[in-house]
């Protein structure tokens, strides 16, 4: 080692706080024959003294400035292994390993696969670490920052001064360590980041696992390894190729779904267990949790991550989030998460301007900035950037077994000229509007991540008619399992708002969707996004009185659970709930005092029911020849009727909605089969606080044909009603 003793420019630029490699001043150094150097830069110390590991004691003088400290030791075995004892200007004590006597924790193989963008674990080797190193316990810090002068770890261990821990630079890979014996779980820490204009910035853990609840941002050392997963058993359930199962995703926002008396958010573990026995009930089979990734603004509902790694504090702790994660698997429901790699916020505590440069946001505002949402946008072709992206939607299926990730915001993620104007963008090498990087990086994305963990479903809110986003990488799609049925959502809510009696003029915004249905695979969402902002609650977005408004409310469920597609519904619509959603505040569970809405959380519970036990409304959800139309012509009257079909056993059942508050004594369908068909389903049924208006149960199909049918059914089709038959065999 060729490192000069006492070079005063080095010493000065260590207490200064802008040596790019403290360890060259610091630490234990040779001085030739059997004589080695002891140097320590001890700021806040009154005295300090070395013990070697044969027990024999060297007093360290200070030298050049009040704080450095430095003692000649001669060699002896194991002399890297001394202990520093200081004294503070308090009188208190501390004995310990030095941090600057270890050697580097992160090997080349590691930093290289860091710098290509391939590691994908990640998370195992950046961020905060408590590890045994030579015998002692303590933490290891490594963060990636290229562009720094100086980085050190902060925290309550030395007084949050930067001067007192900075790390080591490893090259070209632009990552700084520091392993720090003595340190353990709990500990607050931050990065002190010099940049090379000379400002300080005071930064979270971009790896960091737990972090403080906020208006606080310090990330907290945090040992997520012990948990007892007793999942095994559902995790193998679960299937490579889910399109043929039924899916009913429940969507949840964990802060307002409900709260303790004094307004006080529960504790993950206590939401598992009311929101198992809630969702079991109602029979859903996953609920998607609107971002629990830690965020510093409640009102942004999880969607502006400052913590990439890290659940949420203020439902507890990463522990407590695998025990919901965990009970929810042992109920047989599945956890799919919200994951935001679209964009982050501006917050000086996070991502933004890391290390004083753009770093994980692209340079050019014309590419890193959300004009709706004042964030940056992620650099997707920086392969560091797309690396720690990577590392975190793996690292939640790894980690806290999740089922999978509900991508948000995909289509600003795709075109470079998403919501801006001409001028306001700048085009791919190709002079198209596609972000060929981000492309790429969900493609890779959904490659790993299926390849990792099979049977994982990642899902796509995608607004656009880009073409394969649920199609196979291989066969040039963007590889998603499922994606959020915007057309869908937008047609059908559009229709539904309407006064009936001009339903008929807009006849084709229901029927259009089979146009496309099976261009990808969609799910049918009605999510949060639909029921904020000035929008309505689903029930308020109903025309006519109180009886239309839940009658209505209710056939629109029906329709949603017998159309082609896997099923999405945010709390609250699954009982009415007048309210907008206020993520403020809990849901009105009062309301189910009443029986109108108690009969739209049954008419919920028997769809999910009828949905999964039979195999024609799921069987065929996202593929051809599983429907077909019965009465799709009928705009005078509002009504359309199809058939379901399971075409693996030719099994089928047949649905029929009326959309006008008009009853329809003898309505006349065509129908493949004759003989008796059970009505399976009825929304208008009095235990749904219908009007109770049907078939006693059951229909008879005459041999009178119909509709291009052999035979026929004669139903009494209630107002706003929708019926289900099936042929009894």
């Amino acid at each position: 080692m060729s490192h000069t003793f006492l070079n005063k420019h080095e010493v000065e630029q260590v207490m200064a706080g802008r040596h790019y490699d403290p360890f060259r001043v610091l630490g234990l150094h040779p001085l030739g024959g059997n004589d080695w150097v002891i140097q320590a830069w001890l700021p806040d110390v009154r005295e300090a003294e070395v013990i070697l590991p044969s027990g024999r004691r060297y007093p360290m003088r200070r030298t050049l400035e009040a704080g450095f400290f430095q003692v000649r030791v001669p060699e002896e075995p194991d002399l890297g292994r001394y202990l520093l004892r200081t004294v503070f200007h308090d009188g208190s004590e501390l004995t310990r390993r030095d941090p600057y006597s270890f050697w580097p924790l992160l090997g080349d193989f590691d930093l290289a696969l860091l710098q290509a963008g391939d590691h994908h674990y990640a998370y195992e080797k950046l961020g905060a670490h408590i590890r045994e190193v030579d015998g002692v316990t303590g933490v290891h810090f490594a963060v990636w920052a290229p562009h720094a002068e100086r980085v050190s770890v902060v925290g309550h261990f030395n007084g949050w001064n930067g001067l007192r821990h900075p790390m080591r630079n490893m090259g070209s890979s632009g990552v700084w360590e520091l392993f720090i014996p003595g340190l353990g779980h709990g500990e607050l820490y931050r990065f002190e980041i010099r940049t090379r204009r000379g400002e300080l910035l005071l930064k979270s853990d971009p790896y960091g696992r737990c972090m403080e609840m906020r208006p606080s941002t310090a990330s907290i050392v945090w040992d997520i390894e012990g948990f007892e997963w007793t999942d095994a058993e559902y995790l193998a359930r679960r299937r490579s190729d889910a399109r043929d199962q039924p899916i009913s995703v429940y969507e949840v926002h964990l802060g307002s779904w409900a709260r303790g008396e004094n307004g006080s958010f529960l504790n993950y573990r206590e939401l598992a267990h009311r929101i198992a026995d809630y969702v079991t009930d109602l029979g859903f089979t996953h609920v998607e949790l609107l971002p629990i990734t830690e965020h510093p603004f409640d009102g942004s509902w999880g969607y502006q991550v400052t913590g990439y790694f890290a659940p949420t504090s203020r439902f507890g702790t990463p522990q407590d989030f695998m025990y919901f994660v965990n009970h929810l698997h042992s109920r047989g429901i599945g956890v799919i998460i919200d994951w935001v790699p679209g964009h982050f916020p501006k917050d000086p505590s996070g991502l933004a301007y890391f290390d004083g440069q753009a770093l994980y946001e692209y340079a050019d505002p014309r590419k890193g900035e959300h004009q709706d949402w004042g964030t940056h946008i992620f650099d997707y072709g920086r392969a560091e950037v797309v690396n720690f992206l990577l590392a975190s939607a793996n690292f939640w299926l790894d980690k806290y077994h999740v089922d999978g990730l509900r991508v948000d915001a995909v289509a600003s993620m795709l075109y470079l000229d998403f919501s801006r104007k001409p001028g306001e963008w700048v085009p791919n090498q190709y002079g198209g509007n596609e972000n060929l990087e981000a492309i790429a990086f969900l493609k890779r994305l959904n490659e790993l991540t299926h390849r990792y963990f099979p049977g994982v479903l990642n899902m796509a809110e995608e607004s656009s008619s880009f073409p394969g986003v649920s199609s196979p990488v291989f066969a040039g799609g963007l590889g998603f399992d499922f994606k959020w049925g915007m057309g869908w959502m937008n047609d059908s809510l559009a229709y539904f708002e309407k006064d009936p009696i001009y339903r008929k003029y807009e006849h084709h915004k229901i029927s259009f969707f089979m146009v496309y249905a099976y261009s990808e695979n969609y799910i049918l969402p009605i999510s949060h996004d639909e029921v904020v902002h000035g929008k309505r609650s689903m029930i308020e977005k109903m025309p006519g009185d109180v009886w239309q408004k839940f009658a209505g409310l209710r056939a629109f469920l029906g329709y949603q659970w017998t159309m082609p597609g896997k099923k999405l519904l945010f709390m609250g619509q699954e009982f009415g709930q007048w309210k907008e959603w206020q993520y403020a505040e809990s849901l009105e569970w009062n309301l189910l005092d009443f029986p109108s809405h108690r009969g739209v959380q049954r008419l919920v519970a028997d769809l999910n029911r009828l949905y999964r036990s039979e195999r024609a409304l799921h069987a065929a959800d996202n593929i051809p020849g599983g429907f077909e139309w019965l009465v799709s012509d009928d705009a005078d009257r509002s009504v359309y009727a199809y058939l379901r079909r399971d075409p693996a056993s030719g099994e089928f059942v047949v649905v029929i909605c009326n959309f006008t508050p008009v009853q329809y004594d003898r309505y006349r369908l065509g129908v493949p089969e004759g003989g008796a068909y059970l009505e399976v389903l009825n929304s208008d049924a009095e235990l749904y606080w219908g009007g109770n208006k049907g078939n006693l149960g059951e229909v008879w199909a005459s041999d009178q044909p119909s509709h291009g049918r052999p035979f026929s059914l004669e139903v009494l089709l209630p107002a706003y009603g929708v019926l289900v038959f099936k042929p009894r065999r």
